[in-house]
């Protein structure tokens, strides 16, 4: 039996797997208690929580894209999608559970109480019964501790902080994204091939709970391999010029800059570190790197030609060759005539996951629906075989590592993927010190 396999048994605990690998379907009973926002017999309405303005915007807009689209495929319309490649099958067409599906919208302007109020009024005036989105980890913790005091599913989407499924997980909560020590435990090994063991890092870190959980977790993994960090230096969200922060890095003995920073604050510090001439520069007889931990499409876009030869990590790529993926790329370049991020590749499939939840559960009692997706292994969503590990409710799927294309042959075509790191490379204890200080708790139905 395979490692694989080996560890999806140790860490699917009460699940029955089969050959293939994937856990057969489960029938729930539905709950005769009273839940928040019951849907009639008419519609159901999903609240998606984006950035449509500050420095997660991009992210934000194609999330939405993302989103809307699948909306059309579970009402039956398009041409579905992931749907016909997602292992589960239980959806069809038809909606969930045999209502047509609705939703409404929100900014979170990457901001926490921005978001929880966006959250709250979907929740309460337009009565979402199951809330999704965000590109900040900061918003999505908060998104989901509200979610869980309203007895309500949270979905999230792009949240990558440890925190979201460690000390700050909830029973209610659920995420689909990989995380930052997932990022580091596969980029370090390739960082180290490349670059060799004796280096020394300067950090510049989004001052947040993402940036704090990606640095911890880098300066583990790649400690562990014999690198050294010269410093750590904390930046407000909110900066668009870091130039004050890496004019320092030039005197600091490091040879090794890496940019704990995402959307625009990510387009922004790389392109001042380029400025100021760090790609060109050799310190301690190296040549200088830097290293993005996570990666998108759409930085790629932002940042342009000082992307290239940068290492870094991503969730999912549109070049991906897996008939999920494919089915996805192709479906996402018709709506909108360009391939979809993982920003909107990861909020599609959580909105497949909580319909096909509810399908299988036969209920939106978020209980039922939860317990529908704890421990659940699928594939077919385009990152290969995943499991929802129902201890932490993290997904676990293999991880990319890519690199800026040296010669892109379009806009789109600026990241490759040097290495997909098996998940038994990346997986880890639920107790994981990274992970430690928090509970689940118990789902909440809400009245």
């Amino acid at each position: 039996m395979s490692n694989y396999k080996l560890n999806r048994r140790k860490f699917l605990k009460g699940s029955t797997v089969l050959g293939a690998g994937l856990v057969a379907p489960t029938i729930f009973t539905r709950s005769a208690s009273a839940y928040t926002n019951e849907p009639g017999k008419g519609s159901v309405v999903l609240g998606f929580n984006v950035p449509q303005s500050g420095p997660y915007a991009d992210e934000g807009a194609d999330e939405l894209r993302a989103y809307k689209l699948a909306v059309k495929h579970l009402n039956g319309e398009g041409d579905g999608g992931m749907m016909s490649t997602f292992s589960s099958q239980a959806l069809n067409g038809t909606g969930i559970l045999g209502r047509k599906v609705e939703y409404v919208t929100g900014d979170t302007q990457t901001k926490s109480d921005a978001a929880r109020a966006s959250a709250r009024a979907m929740i309460e005036k337009d009565g979402a019964i199951m809330i999704t989105g965000g590109s900040s980890s900061g918003v999505a913790i908060a998104v989901q501790s509200l979610c869980q005091d309203a007895g309500i599913i949270f979905m999230a989407g792009l949240t990558h902080s440890n925190d979201t499924t460690g000390k700050d997980k909830k029973a209610n909560g659920f995420r689909h994204f990989f995380n930052a020590y997932m990022s580091a435990q596969a980029l370090a090994p390739v960082l180290v091939e490349h670059y060799g063991a004796d280096r020394k890092a300067y950090h510049l870190t989004a001052d947040y709970t993402w940036g704090w959980t990606q640095e911890a977790s880098m300066i583990q993994a790649t400690e562990a391999l014999g690198w050294k960090t010269v410093k750590t230096v904390r930046t407000p969200l909110s900066a668009t010029d870091f130039s004050s922060y890496i004019a320092p890095v030039t005197n600091s003995g490091a040879d090794v800059l890496i940019l704990n920073h995402y959307g625009s604050n990510m387009v922004n510090s790389l392109t001042n570190a380029v400025q100021f001439g760090l790609k060109n520069k050799m310190v301690n007889g190296k040549q200088f790197e830097i290293v993005v931990p996570l990666y998108s499409r759409l930085m790629a876009q932002g940042a342009g030609d000082a992307v290239k030869g940068i290492f870094g990590s991503t969730n999912w790529h549109w070049s991906l060759k897996d008939a999920g993926s494919k089915a996805f790329v192709d479906s996402f370049g018709k709506e909108y005539g360009r391939p979809p991020s993982q920003a909107a590749q990861t909020c599609y499939a959580q909105t497949l996951l909580y319909a096909d939840a509810c399908q299988r559960a036969g209920s939106f009692n978020p209980c039922d629906v939860g317990a529908a997706l704890e421990g659940f292994e699928f594939d077919g969503l385009g990152n290969g075989k995943t499991l929802y590990r129902a201890a932490d409710h993290q997904c676990f799927k293999d991880v990319l590592v890519v690199k800026g294309k040296e010669n892109p042959t379009s806009d789109f075509d600026l990241l490759e993927v040097v290495q997909i790191t098996p998940v038994e490379k990346v997986i880890y204890e639920p107790d994981n010190p990274m992970f430690a200080g928090g509970s689940l708790g118990k789902c909440n139905p809400g009245v």
